[in-house]
């Protein structure tokens, strides 16, 4: 356990931010899932969205990011 006062509020704020993080990607990753399954083009945009804010806030690595949307965008083009 942390000592210091310092210490102490590092995993304060370690906690929460380790929260709001698992948050953002649980959503995103929820998303993604949907996104494959329904292949409608709203879900895909939505899917879209949530990993772009995840990248930005650099819970996906940015070429995570980039591969994920690449794939849901060959599946948007398999559809009729």
């Amino acid at each position: 356990m942390p000592i210091l006062h310092s210490a102490k509020k590092k995993l304060r704020v370690d906690r929460k931010k380790r929260a709001l993080n698992k948050v953002v990607k649980s959503k995103a990753t929820r998303l993604l899932d949907k996104a494959r399954k329904d292949k409608g083009v709203e879900t895909l945009k939505a899917a879209f969205s949530a990993i772009d804010r995840a990248a930005k806030k650099r819970i996906f690595h940015p070429k995570k990011a980039d591969r994920l949307k690449s794939r849901l965008a060959k599946l948007l083009r398999r559809l009729p």
